[in-house]
C-alpha cells in the first residue's frame, strides 16, 4: 500500500460531472489498495469570477481581504468532492489550508510555506479517510489566511507529498502530460514519458506553464516524484524524476517560449563598483524578478544594461530604473514590451557542442535578429521579437528532430 498525493486542477473539478468523474478515480485509487490525499483547485474560472467582484468594489484592495476572498473558491471544490466521495461510499473530509497544517510566512497573495504540521491528515488517513485539501492556501505565523500565488495548488500538493513521505503526486490537469513544445502552436510535439526535475525547473522558467516553478523546485528539494497526468483521459502521462546518471539523454528534450516578459535597457550607466548593486537592489526591494541581464562592453567609462522582467511589473520596473537616473547618472531608460524568448532543453546539451550553433543557424535562416542570449548547463534561451517567436518554435522543434 503506498500514499498517493492527487492534485485536481481547476478544470478537473470544473463542474458537478467532472467532480463525480474526479471522485470515481479516487474512489478507484482507494479500492486498489493506495491511500489518497486529495488536493482541489477552485472550480473553472471561478477565482477569475472573484477577481471580478473585488474589482468592481474596489480600486486597491488590501491584500489581506483578497486572500479571504479568494481562499473560498477552493472550499467550495473540497467541500462538493469529498460530497461525490461519501455517495461512492469513500469516507472524506475537507480540509482547509490552515487545517491541513500549512504554515506560511505574512506576505498575502504570494505566500511561502515555512512549515507543514500534517497530524490532522496523518490521523485522518490512519482512520481510512480521505483528506481532500483546498490548495493554494496556508496560514500565516500571525494567524492570518494566506494564498500561495499562482499555481499555487500544485506548491500546496507537493508540499503534502514531502511531509508525509508520499510515493508520488500526481498532478492531473486537462493536458496529457508535458510535451516536447506547446502543441497549440507546434501540431508535431510529442509527449515526454520521462524528464528530470532539472529539465522541468528550466521548462518551467521559460515557458512552460503544465506546472508551476515553485512546485518543482519543491518536488526537486524534498525528492518528491510526480506524474503530470490528464483527468479527462486518465492515461500515464509524464514522470519528473531524479535524473538517471545511467542513461544516455536526449540532447534537446524541449522547446519553450514565454511571450510574458519585457525588456528594459539602462544607457549610460557609470562602470564603477556598485551601481549595478543600486540599480538590482532598487528592484528587488519591489519584488520585481530579474531574469536575463545583457551588460555590454564599456567605452569611455560607461556601459548599458539590458535585462528583462514579467510585462506586469514593467511600468515598476521602469520607475525604479528612473529613480535612480539622477543620483546614479544614467544617461537615460528605455523599454520594449513586444519580445518574447524561445529556449531550448535538455540534459543531454552538457556533452554535447553543436545545440547552440545549430540553433543560431536556424534562427538566421528565418532572419530572426537575436537580441539577448542566455545559457545554463542544459539551457539555451534567445530574446526574439515577440511576432516572429511561433515561428522560430516551430523551426527549432523541427531543426532538432523533437516530432512525435
Amino acid at each position: 500500500m503506498a500514499l498517493i498525493v492527487q492534485k485536481f486542477g481547476g478544470t478537473s473539478v470544473g463542474d458537478a460531472d467532472r467532480i463525480r468523474a474526479v471522485a470515481d478515480h479516487i474512489a478507484r485509487t482507494r479500492r486498489q489498495g493506495d491511500d489518497v490525499v486529495a488536493v482541489v483547485s477552485a472550480m473553472g474560472k471561478s477565482t477569475d469570477e472573484l477577481l471580478r467582484l473585488a474589482d468592481a468594489v474596489s480600486s486597491d484592495p488590501p491584500p489581506r481581504e483578497m486572500d479571504m476572498l479568494l481562499t473560498s473558491g477552493e472550499r467550495i471544490s473540497m467541500s462538493l468532492l469529498c460530497m461525490a466521495l461519501a455517495d461512492l461510499g469513500i469516507k472524506a473530509a475537507s480540509f482547509t489550508g490552515s487545517q491541513a497544517g500549512i504554515i506560511t510566512d505574512t506576505d498575502h497573495t504570494r505566500a511561502k510555506i515555512l512549515e507543514i504540521r500534517p497530524d490532522r491528515l496523518a490521523a485522518a488517513i490512519a482512520d481510512g479517510v480521505v483528506p481532500v485539501v483546498a490548495g493554494f492556501q496556508g496560514v500565516s505565523t500571525e494567524k492570518d489566511i494566506t494564498t500561495l500565488g499562482r499555481g499555487g495548488s500544485d506548491v500546496t500538493a507537493v508540499a503534502l507529498g514531502a511531509a508525509l513521505d508520499a510515493a508520488v503526486c500526481e498532478i492531473y490537469t486537462d493536458v496529457t502530460g508535458v510535451f516536447s513544445a506547446d502543441p497549440r502552436v507546434v501540431p508535431d510535439a510529442r509527449r515526454l514519458t520521462r524528464v528530470s526535475f532539472d529539465e522541468m525547473l528550466e521548462m518551467a522558467a521559460t515557458g512552460g506553464r503544465v506546472l508551476m516553478l515553485r512546485s518543482v523546485e519543491f518536488a526537486r528539494n524534498h525528492h518528491v516524484p510526480l506524474h503530470v497526468r490528464s483527468s479527462f483521459t486518465w492515461e500515464p502521462g509524464t514522470w519528473v524524476v531524479e535524473e538517471d546518471q545511467s542513461m544516455e539523454q536526449a540532447i534537446v528534450s524541449a522547446v519553450t517560449h514565454d511571450a510574458t516578459e519585457a525588456k528594459v535597457t539602462v544607457a549610460g550607466v557609470p562602470d564603477r563598483p556598485g551601481i549595478a548593486a543600486h540599480l538590482f537592489r532598487a528592484l528587488a526591494d519591489r519584488s520585481i524578478n530579474v531574469d536575463m541581464i545583457v551588460q555590454n562592453t564599456s567605452a569611455n567609462g560607461t556601459t548599458d544594461i539590458s535585462f528583462t522582467v514579467p510585462r506586469v511589473d514593467l511600468d515598476d520596473a521602469v520607475a525604479a530604473a528612473e529613480s535612480l537616473s539622477g543620483e546614479m547618472g544614467f544617461a537615460g531608460v528605455s523599454s520594449d514590451s513586444s519580445i518574447a524568448r524561445v529556449s531550448l532543453v535538455g540534459a543531454g546539451m552538457k556533452s554535447y557542442p553543436g545545440v547552440t550553433a545549430t540553433m543560431f543557424e536556424t534562427l538566421a535562416e528565418l532572419g530572426i535578429n537575436i537580441e539577448m542570449i542566455s545559457t545554463s548547463s542544459i539551457r539555451i534561451s534567445c530574446v526574439v521579437d515577440e511576432s516572429v517567436v511561433e515561428e522560430a518554435l516551430r523551426a527549432l522543434h523541427a531543426a532538432f528532430g523533437l516530432g512525435g
